[in-house]
């Protein structure tokens, strides 16, 4: 079949093939695109109570190579079919006229991408994500647009808890500035949503040359980006045809924050009673403020 076919023209086209189990399946993939693409074949296969093995042979009957193929034509529609605009008009067509429903509607795209987060980050790989920053000499954390408000926090708690990190949240010529820092025993950290843009290529390039681990956030990125990093932490912006909510995100940066302290709590409860200390001698007085 034409590689440019859709899902829902493969669908369509073996749906009369397909064994009931397999069936299921894909109406599982179909109801739930999001997930897909950020979810192992075990995790999906759970979901949709079935084996990682029909999930797999799934794709296959519906005239993919894989998993991977189906989880990149799926980041294409996805992504080709939703603008900004188009986005917050499907979120305003599932909302009523009751303001509450915009609430509640919120909430519970909040819980299910908290409850896809549960499942797509395994103890193992976070685990890994924690070692890796733990062994790195600094860390470098890029976002740009809405990704840039994360990606500053994140360096801001990291600086708190006494690592040497800094944020890159330029685009064109003013990233290289924070590039030209980069050294070997570094981490980078990206957040990537949606198109592979030409700063994330020459971060990857600048931070390979240089020896760094790299550690990738992201959804649809994260097909075309892993043999480009050391690790992808999946998660998800919500539902990816609506406004996009960072909920999942913030909750993935607060339990590495949480972790990292696990490991190192003396050295991070020192680096905050040192912020406190500063903080007195700048106010003048006792503060005993939160230091996070």
């Amino acid at each position: 079949m034409d590689i440019s076919c859709s899902f829902e023209d493969r669908l369509n086209t073996h749906l009369g093939q397909l064994t009931p189990a397999e069936l299921r399946v894909a109406r599982y993939f179909q109801d739930n695109r999001e997930e897909v693409l950020i979810a192992s074949a075990s995790a999906l296969a759970q979901q949709a109570g079935t084996s990682d093995a029909t999930v797999v042979r799934t794709a296959k009957s519906l005239g993919f190579s894989g998993m991977d193929e189906l989880r990149r034509t799926l980041a294409i529609e996805l992504r080709e079919s939703t603008s900004p605009a188009g986005r917050l008009a499907r979120t305003l067509s599932e909302v009523s006229d009751d303001p509450v429903s915009a609430l509640n509607l919120t909430l519970d795209i909040h819980q299910k991408s908290l409850d896809d987060l549960r499942r797509s980050i395994t103890p193992d790989l976070f685990q890994s994500a924690v070692r890796f920053m733990l062994e790195a000499r600094r860390v470098f954390i890029f976002g740009i647009g809405p990704s840039s408000a994360m990606a500053e926090y994140f360096s801001i708690q990291l600086g708190r808890f006494g690592i040497d990190t800094l944020s890159l949240t330029q685009t064109g010529l003013l990233l290289a500035d924070g590039a030209q820092k980069f050294r070997k025993g570094d981490l980078l950290i990206i957040f990537a949503y949606g198109r592979v843009y030409r700063e994330l290529t020459v971060l990857l390039d600048r931070a390979a040359s240089c020896g760094m681990n790299r550690m990738l956030f992201s959804d649809t990125p994260g097909q075309k980006l892993r043999n480009r990093v050391d690790l992808v932490l999946p998660v998800a912006r919500g539902r990816a045809d609506m406004l996009s909510m960072h909920t999942a995100t913030l909750a993935l940066i607060e339990g590495l924050l949480v972790g990292l302290a696990t490991e190192r709590p003396h050295e991070t409860i020192a680096s905050l009673k040192s912020l406190n200390k500063l903080r007195t001698e700048l106010a003048g007085k006792t503060m005993n403020l939160p230091a996070s």
